[in-house]
């Protein structure tokens, strides 16, 4: 790990950055081949936690992590099934057909450095309803991407996420967020998926954070369960959301956490440049 003495040049954060992306996606492409009906969400939690300490050489950043009034948190990843919104905690549950999971990963390189990204996956053949708003929930984080370059602001990003998501008759989470990450795992900015356009902080060449909208097929409404990380729908609809860390470069934006095993950019950001 760094100590707290050595502040890094720009160049070595974005390069242990790039790296942190790159290990906190190649766990979600290990874990696919395995996400399917029959397996336990506390199965894909030890194949994760395995690949990460003992083939990678990482820290699993959610194992214990313990936020203020909060339980340490117990897995290795959060895995939401259904109306799960965020945070769903790993066990004894069986994914059956017409499941739909997120599973959401953080690493910490042996270099201090966080990468946090997460996907939506479909177990067997999910509804019309599911695969729609997962769907649209992609594209609402990628049109959130699409946005980010210098003196753009936060505002933005909620705008075209909120717009998106709100004209397919879905509502966007206000209570969780994306966050600025680095050698922490959550920082400031608060990146929110709602706003206005040309509201709030400005972006500048350097920054990095998540853009992770969390959309229900019903109202935003949330409700927290006695284990007091898991939250759900407050009306049990169902619920998803993906996951990039991005870069702000001097032109645009570079989506770090974009591996060989991630799902295209959909086509209403078909143009957007979001690789070095």
């Amino acid at each position: 790990m760094l100590t707290e003495t050595k502040k890094p040049t720009s160049q070595e954060f974005i390069a242990g950055m790039r790296e942190a992306g790159r290990l906190a996606s190649e766990v979600l492409d290990h874990v696919t081949p395995f996400i399917k009906a029959g397996v336990t969400t506390g199965e894909l939690d030890q194949i994760c936690h395995d690949y990460m300490v003992n083939i990678q050489k990482t820290v699993p950043a959610p194992l214990n992590y313990q936020p203020p009034g909060y339980p340490p948190f117990p897995k290795s990843i959060c895995t939401s099934v259904n109306d799960v919104i965020c945070h769903g905690i790993p066990g004894d549950r069986i994914l059956k057909d017409g499941d739909v999971v997120n599973l959401d990963i953080t690493v910490i390189t042996p270099t201090g450095y966080y990468g946090d990204t997460s996907r939506m996956f479909s177990i067997g053949e999910p509804s019309i309803l599911a695969k729609r708003l997962s769907q649209i929930t992609y594209e609402c984080m990628w049109l959130g991407i699409a946005q980010v370059k210098p003196g753009c602001t936060l505002g933005d990003i909620g705008y075209a996420i909120q717009t998106h998501a709100e004209n397919a008759g879905y509502s966007v989470v206000r209570e969780y967020c994306g966050h600025g990450i680095g050698q922490v795992f959550h920082d400031e900015p608060q990146i929110v998926h709602y706003g206005k356009p040309g509201l709030g902080e400005q972006l500048h060449e350097g920054m990095t954070f998540t853009i992770e909208p969390m959309i229900n097929a019903g109202k935003r409404d949330i409700r927290t369960m006695p284990d007091q990380w898991t939250v759900k729908t407050k009306d049990r609809s169902l619920s998803a959301q993906w996951e990039h860390t991005c870069l702000v470069t001097p032109t645009g934006v570079e989506v770090l956490t974009y591996s060989a095993g991630s799902p295209p950019p959909p086509a209403c950001v078909s143009n957007l440049k979001f690789r070095p």
